[in-house]
């Protein structure tokens, strides 16, 4: 699964990145200790108005919900099964987004049950598939996403079995509907060159915990 993950590009340099307009409420940058529930940033793209940098609650909310809270909490999207799962058959259809991201954690446990963190990382920002929904009344709306995941390549697996799907720039396009069909194709392991990782401090264990000091290796 992908359930924690850091953030460090400025506004300004993913509207570039991206070439989206962005939302007047984005959540604050730099956050390196980014958690479900939260508020993160999310490109959307749109066949009229172009892609849009957006803020999103982080946690899916299907549209039977009576509450955001009424079921489980809905923060990654297999992708084995996201085409017939009925909180996300529609969206990963028409409503699919990309979620910028500068790096993400997973954990492993030693032999006395301790969880450790590792850092997953590339050289450059990393753009995650993911899904979004729009739940309640027009007054009263809520937009939501969740992350993309699929099996791990052989480098990720040496810390976990799951991996969120990396989207390449070249196919951003693709994933946002802006050219055609086919972007089922998209959801694989990422290239075992893209990404490293390496350990870092336990402090990130909490999700209250803040600072750069949370993505620095751990000695």
């Amino acid at each position: 699964m992908c359930g924690r993950y850091a953030i460090t590009l400025p506004d300004d340099a993913m509207v570039q990145l991206f070439s989206a307009a962005p939302a007047n409420n984005l959540p604050d940058v730099p956050n390196y200790n980014v958690c479900p529930t939260t508020d993160i940033h999310v490109v959307t793209g749109d066949a009229e108005f172009g892609r849009r940098l957006v803020s999103m609650r982080w946690g899916f909310v299907p549209e039977w919900y009576k509450t955001p809270t009424d079921g489980p909490l809905l923060i990654n999207a297999r992708s084995e099964t996201i085409a017939q799962k009925p909180a996300f058959r529609n969206a990963c259809r028409t409503r699919r987004c990309l979620i910028p991201v500068s790096g993400f954690y997973e954990w492993t446990k030693d032999s006395d049950g301790t969880r450790w963190p590792w850092y997953i990382h590339a050289d450059q920002t990393l753009a995650l598939a993911g899904v979004w929904q729009r739940w309640g009344s027009e007054d009263n709306q809520l937009s939501s996403c969740a992350v993309v995941t699929t099996g791990a390549n052989e480098t990720v697996s040496q810390v976990h079995h799951r991996m969120p799907v990396v989207i390449d720039e070249a196919d951003w396009g693709l994933w946002l509907g802006e050219q055609g069909h086919g972007a089922a194709t998209l959801m694989k392991a990422a290239d075992e060159e893209l990404l490293s990782f390496h350990q870092v401090d336990r402090a990130v264990n909490s999700n209250r915990a803040s600072g750069a000091q949370l993505i620095e290796v751990y000695e």
